[in-house]
């Protein structure tokens, strides 16, 4: 028996080969494109996910190094120049990053020669202490007492190496002698002697 024979494949059938051929040809080229580009896309976003990842500590640890150290209830202790003990100490103190040795201070008080025949005090609402020269500037409230007389101000400089106090604003204050008031102060002398000027007024009180 003979087998029957094959079917010559119209011309419609052709074109319709052929233009699937195509179709898959341009497929093909234009896979060869988008999918190395979709592969380097995923390797560089590995590569930012991984660098990120990595540099985040060090970038946390350098904000966390430039960060201001922050003291809760400091103590600064030291002697003068003539031996006198000298002790600094505050609500908090923080030190500025900028600048080391300047150490800022909230409510701060200062006693000198607490262990003396007669200690000074001094407090304030706020302070800023130089750690590298000893010099103490106060504002706020500031007031200085000991055992003989007590005077008040807005702002003055301490240096704790001498036990030489300036202020530069309106003081008043009172003793064993009387009242006083001035626009400006000074205590040198290593302590010994005290100087007003600026419309001194003073009150005398009677024995």
């Amino acid at each position: 028996m003979d087998a029957p024979p094959i079917p010559k494949p119209t011309e419609t059938d052709r074109d319709r080969t052929i233009a699937r051929w195509r179709r898959r040809a341009q497929t093909v080229r234009v896979l060869r494109v988008v999918v190395p580009g979709l592969i380097a896309a995923i390797l560089i976003g590995l590569g930012v996910t991984v660098a990120v990842n990595t540099m985040k500590p060090a970038l946390e640890q350098g904000r966390e190094n430039n960060q201001p150290i922050r003291l809760i209830n400091p103590h600064f202790q030291g002697r003068d120049d003539r031996g006198r003990s000298f002790v600094i100490t505050a609500v908090t103190a923080t030190r500025d990053p900028q600048e080391y040795s300047r150490v800022i201070l909230d409510h701060p008080a200062l006693v000198m020669d607490e262990q003396g025949p007669d200690p000074t005090r001094i407090v304030s609402q706020s302070g800023v202490f130089h750690e590298d020269t000893g010099r103490l500037e106060v504002s706020g409230g500031v007031r200085m007492s000991s055992s003989k007389e007590t005077f008040q101000t807005e702002s003055s400089q301490f240096d704790t190496k001498n036990g030489e106090l300036v202020g530069s604003g309106p003081v008043q204050g009172s003793g064993a002698l009387g009242e006083i008031s001035a626009k400006s102060y000074a205590v040198t002398d290593k302590g010994d002697r005290m100087v007003f000027n600026g419309d001194v007024h003073t009150r005398i009180f009677p024995k």
